[in-house]
């Protein structure tokens, strides 16, 4: 199908899957799919042992979150590094600010600050006063894609902020056009790898959560994809529903309509577990391939140097809004795979997500000045 693409450069598209193959990047698993261990996603296996010694959710709430004296005297700020009403990052942010006005004497605002992918708002955040009264709400594409992608940012996501809660992720899912000839993840590939660079893939833009879990998978099987990176969502749903492009690596979230509707179909969630968005998908890991787990993951941080009280205040208040069944309802609904824990899990989580968006930037061959 012939189709009119926003102009690509080399660099943005990537080196393809046969010339990393060549390069030796294809270890098989399975038959078919490849397993690539040392890309696994984070979020429960590498953390299991933390988990285990005391930093689940559980523990965080052995006891209810104590009042911090004098604090807050005034509005507490969320800072949100993209625009008001975009999406996922914007709603999620939205909810827990209202809940919070439940507990706090004082108002939750999201203050929005968007541009450069999420940077602005980021280093806006980082160069606040460190008086907890200013957090940053921020996702994996700001903190762990965008340190390997960009020459030079306005932070630094591990010296530049304190580690307050690991919320949540919200997985990606691999989604195609309703006649699309391959119904599982093993007829995925074999018919991706059999047409190399013929199927083209939208996203919201190049580093984006879609760009890199398609770049993870091409990594992972060797499979050559064209990525046509939009300026926005909207315009590359639009343009999978007239076949324009035949596949995307969307959030779960923003797919599942479509799905239910038959306007797309689902092959699988980039996860360990089963979303209650989608609970009829497969994930990657049952279907052989448990390193092909990607999402956007969101985390709660304060500029380096807030006080610690104020730091465990909104820690426990944030674990409590997670495990209260109303309002953990309300988050599962939006995709969301709850996760939360003491600070000390945000880091382990960063630290180990940086390394792993470091290899995927290079195997994708993106830079941005």
């Amino acid at each position: 199908m012939s189709a009119r693409r926003p102009r690509l450069s080399m660099a943005a598209r990537g080196r393809s899957g046969r010339a990393l193959q060549r390069a030796g990047a294809t270890p098989q698993i399975a038959g078919i799919v490849p397993e690539v261990p040392s890309m696994t996603f984070p979020t429960r296996r590498l953390l299991a042992a933390a988990m285990g010694a005391g930093m689940g959710v559980a523990p965080a709430l052995a006891q209810p979150a104590q009042p911090v004296p004098g604090w807050p005297e005034r509005p507490v700020r969320l800072v949100l590094p993209a625009a008001g009403g975009a999406g996922t990052a914007d709603t999620l942010a939205r909810i827990m600010a209202a809940e919070l006005d439940k507990r706090l004497p004082q108002r939750s605002v999201v203050d929005n600050r968007p541009g450069a992918n999420g940077n602005v708002g980021a280093g806006v955040a980082a160069r606040s006063a460190a008086d907890g009264y200013t957090f940053l709400w921020s996702w994996a594409g700001t903190l762990a894609t965008n340190p390997a992608m960009y020459a030079s940012l306005p932070f630094d996501p591990l010296r530049d902020f304190e580690p307050v809660i690991l919320i949540g992720n919200v997985p990606n899912i691999l989604i195609v056009t309703p006649d699309f000839p391959a119904r599982s993840l093993e007829e995925f590939t074999r018919h991706v790898r059999a047409h190399p660079g013929q199927l083209s893939y939208g996203s919201s833009g190049i580093g984006s959560s879609m760009h890199m879990a398609a770049a993870l998978y091409s990594q992972a099987t060797g499979a050559e994809m064209t990525h046509v990176p939009y300026n926005g969502l909207s315009q590359a749903v639009a343009d999978l529903f007239t076949g324009r492009i035949q596949l995307m690596f969307n959030l779960i979230t923003g797919s599942a309509p479509q799905v239910r509707e038959g306007r797309a179909r689902a092959i699988a969630v980039l996860s360990d577990r089963r979303s209650p968005v989608l609970p009829d998908v497969p994930t990657t890991a049952e279907l052989g391939m448990p390193g092909l787990e990607f999402g956007t993951w969101f985390g709660l941080l304060a500029p380096r140097g807030t006080p610690q009280p104020i730091i465990q205040a909104m820690n426990r208040l944030f674990n409590e809004i997670l495990a209260e069944p109303e309002s953990r309802a309300r988050f599962e609904a939006q995709g969301l795979d709850v996760m939360g824990g003491p600070p000390e899990r945000l880091t382990q989580h960063l630290t180990a997500e940086l390394r792993r968006h470091a290899e995927i930037v290079r195997f994708a061959n993106v830079r941005m000045e």
